[in-house]
């Protein structure tokens, strides 16, 4: 097997540009303690080919394509178990890694929010992403407060992780071209165990106020608590994309008191 096809079902837009599977591995920071790096969605091993001649982590593989592992095995017989064949979004972490990892990829754009909510769910164990995402959401995930690509997305990542945008690639980097520019991000973990909230309750507020985010919170957070018992937070006068993460756990404790 000299190559795999290209499956739209799956979102695969595979990477090309040796150049920037470089500079994509290269953003790794295994100095902050991570001794495993997880590729998601390898394709015909750009990434794994630089990834797996690094000597500070051992490296594993995960693809979902039958045709892409049968392809990886052949190209990289010794690897073994480390190359699984598996859905990164159900995968049980603690069964491939024991201590804090990372994770690279160039990720399907069909499933990009979702692995960044697989991340979130599993966020005590993954210290660094390193991704190509569509620019759209590479550009969500890193936005500050006030404009609108500061969402859902933005506040629950950037509660967890400091984001920064990297880089930008154009569709000829790919093989088959995406209709889309892409956009390389990173995300490290902040020291923080915990919100200081309850946690369950912030993403609750989080998802309300931004699923009606042109109504003030006062009428988006209704549902949530009613607004008899509101009072006179000022926050709740604003849409809220003008609320930054500090202000939703403030938010989020002040209604946990009031209900």
């Amino acid at each position: 097997m000299s190559s795999v096809r290209a499956k739209k079902h799956l979102g695969q837009h595979f990477l090309t540009d040796r150049h920037t599977a470089a500079k994509i591995v290269a953003a790794l920071r295994p100095q902050l303690g991570y001794g495993t790096v997880l590729e998601v969605g390898p394709g015909m091993g750009i990434l794994s080919d630089i990834l797996l001649l690094e000597k500070d982590y051992q490296t594993l593989l995960i693809d979902v394509d039958g045709e892409s592992v049968q392809f990886l095995r052949n190209r990289y017989p010794e690897l073994g178990e480390k190359l699984i064949h598996g859905d990164f979004l159900t995968l049980d972490f603690g069964a491939h890694v024991t201590d804090k990892l990372a994770i690279i990829g160039n990720f399907p754009y069909n499933i990009s929010s979702q692995i960044l909510f697989k991340v979130l769910d599993e966020r005590q164990r993954v210290a660094e992403v390193v991704g190509m995402f569509q620019k759209e959401v590479a550009e969500r995930c890193a936005a500050p407060p006030g404009g609108k690509e500061y969402g859902i997305l933005s506040v629950l990542v950037q509660a967890y992780y400091t984001v920064e945008y990297l880089f930008t690639v154009k569709a000829g980097a790919f093989s088959p071209p995406p209709k889309v520019l892409s956009g390389v991000i990173r995300l490290t973990r902040k020291p923080v165990e915990a919100l200081g909230c309850d946690e369950k309750l912030f993403w609750r507020v989080v998802k309300a106020s931004f699923n009606q985010r042109r109504k003030t919170l006062r009428n988006a957070l209704s549902g949530v608590i009613p607004k008899d018992k509101m009072g006179e937070n000022p926050f709740y006068d604003l849409r809220a994309e003008r609320l930054s993460v500090a202000d939703f756990i403030t938010l989020t404790n002040d209604i946990a008191q009031r209900i």
